[in-house]
């Protein structure tokens, strides 16, 4: 009796707004030991302000441009990447605390802010560097996973010039990305 209880009150909770996460994820795992009060000037960080080192998140759900399933859901990403920091889509995951971190709440809490951005192992200065040495030959396409344009390029060897001098002006005004959507790799 007690359990429909609180599956009942954790199917409420989910539909109001606030900090109830730790409710939830209470219901979940059948738990009802309740936290001691917590103390701001004790020596614990409530488990959802600990940053990302301690922390292991889940990754954003990829809903593929489907609006009406992420507001089923209530999160994931409709679409990953940006240019900008205006332009990233942000989400809620969940995030559970590492084994040995002493935090004080919910070990297991929702992350609201993390942006939708994934990286694949394209790296900027890799293919601003085969632009450059072997735009010509359609290196740059190749890396960037763009095998049609590559290969017209490659045959044309670069447009007789003028394409590859476009591609390295496009590469560097953040107007040609990789072909899979994700965001340059940030480290070289």
């Amino acid at each position: 009796m007690r359990l429909i209880e609180l599956l009942l009150g954790c199917a409420i909770l989910l539909s109001w707004p606030g900090p109830r996460d730790c409710l939830i994820v209470m219901a979940l795992n059948k738990t009802t030991d309740p936290q001691p009060e917590y103390r701001p000037e004790g020596p614990l960080v409530l488990c959802k302000f600990l940053p990302k080192e301690f922390i292991e998140c889940d990754d954003p759900i990829d809903h593929k441009g489907n609006k009406t399933a992420k507001e089923e859901v209530g999160m994931g990403c409709v679409k990953f990447g940006g240019s900008k920091y205006e332009d990233v889509e942000k989400t809620k995951v969940f995030c559970t605390v590492l084994p040995d971190i002493e935090c004080h709440g919910c070990r297991t809490f929702l992350r609201e802010g993390v942006p939708c951005i994934k990286y694949s192992g394209h790296y900027f200065t890799t293919t601003l560097l085969y632009s450059i040495l072997l735009g010509f030959l359609g290196m740059d396409r190749f890396c960037l996973g763009q095998t049609g344009t590559a290969v017209g390029k490659l045959l044309t060897l670069g447009g007789i010039g003028v394409w590859w001098v476009v591609d390295v002006i496009l590469l560097v005004t953040n107007s040609l990305q990789p072909e899979d959507g994700s965001n340059w790799n940030p480290y070289v």
